[in-house]
């Protein structure tokens, strides 16, 4: 028996080593292919007219219809209401007359361009529209579509973010594959829009229809380029502040005679809670918008993952408590995250 389980593992070690090489390889393929079409894969553009300011968002977008889901809009009315103008670039390849009819309101340009590059792609295409530059932007901001919220003021949270301390700022970090920024919330100040690292790192941004290459390359690949040129990152979040919000007290018990608990949904958060203190005491890197999702509601970040919600890729199992949690920390109308999740869902529930 043992030596079939020997064999077993060499076997099972043996697949996932080729299974890796085999979409490496398919990764760099798609990314000779990429040379094959332009870098620029816009096919519309609408303008209101105006210079843009001093304060621009970049924002990334993609709906298979077209349309702009109504849980968008709270997050595109915040970002005008601190100042910033938004440049809208939608990976959809089209966009419905109502939906364009939204926009005009809320932006001052709106890109449409065809699914080709992912947001790496969207991203290089709005960077290049707003042209920003450092003797006229006091903060370029690239976000995208992947967040319910904001569930706060995101005023508080734009406040912090300090050119002096960090020359470039994420919502959140993270330390899966190598240390990175997460690419949903990014916000530039002058002196990395000045440097040759970020100019240079957007040149290399090609069209590439792979994911693991644009993960891999692009949103761990943009940390990495800007740290190597000596830029500071930084995280208005970090993550070690989030591992310092884990209480182990649910887990330790007040007595011999305490009963099991028999409650799943309590059996589930202790589960969890486990999980997350046995990775950050062996320092194994966690997703900290999905295994640390108490905590960020907890240090009132204002969004929650739309993919949390929707597929929970992380598998987190504590996840249906999401709506109790957010009650607790925000005061805010959560039915348009509500109304999304109706049209998402399939075989799970919220």
């Amino acid at each position: 028996m043992e030596f079939l389980k020997s064999i077993l593992n060499v076997v099972q070690d043996f697949y996932r080593r080729w299974r890796f090489r085999y979409f490496l390889a398919h990764a760099y393929l798609s990314y000779f292919r990429s040379f094959l079409r332009s870098p620029n894969q816009v096919i519309d553009t609408w303008t209101d007219g105006r210079t843009l300011g001093r304060r621009v968002a970049v924002f990334v977008h993609y709906d298979a219809a077209g349309e702009v889901q109504p849980y968008l809009l709270p997050y595109l009315q915040a970002l005008r209401d601190q100042g910033l103008d938004i440049v809208f670039v939608t990976n959809s390849g089209k966009l419905t007359p109502a939906a364009k009819a939204t926009l005009q309101t809320l932006c001052a340009a709106v890109l449409i361009r065809r699914n080709i590059g992912y947001d790496f792609g969207a991203m290089r295409d709005g960077l290049r529209h707003a042209d920003s530059r450092p003797d006229t932007t006091d903060l370029l901001l690239v976000v995208n579509d992947s967040v319910y919220g904001p569930l706060a003021d995101i005023a508080p949270m734009l406040d912090r973010i300090d050119f002096s301390r960090a020359d470039v700022w994420g919502a959140t970090e993270s330390y899966q594959n190598r240390y990175h920024l997460q690419s949903f919330f990014i916000a530039i100040g002058p002196a990395a829009l000045a440097s040759k690292a970020w100019a240079g790192f957007w040149r290399s941004v090609r069209p590439v229809r792979n994911k693991l290459w644009v993960i891999l390359n692009y949103e761990v690949g943009m940390t990495r380029a800007l740290l190597k040129d000596g830029l500071r990152c930084a995280a208005l979040y970090p993550y070690k502040d989030l591992i310092a919000r884990l209480d182990p007290a649910p887990l330790i018990k007040h007595g011999k005679d305490e009963p099991e608990d028999s409650d799943p949904f309590v059996i589930n958060r202790k589960t969890h809670l486990t999980h997350v203190l046995y990775s950050a005491s062996h320092r194994v890197p966690m997703n900290p918008t999905a295994e640390l999702w108490r905590q960020m509601m907890d240090a009132r970040f204002p969004f929650i993952k739309r993919e949390l919600l929707r597929d929970n890729p992380a598998r987190v199992i504590d996840l249906v408590d999401w709506r109790d949690v957010a009650r607790q920390c925000y005061d805010a109308d959560f039915s348009a995250i509500e109304e999304d999740l109706q049209k998402v869902l399939r075989d799970r529930t919220p």
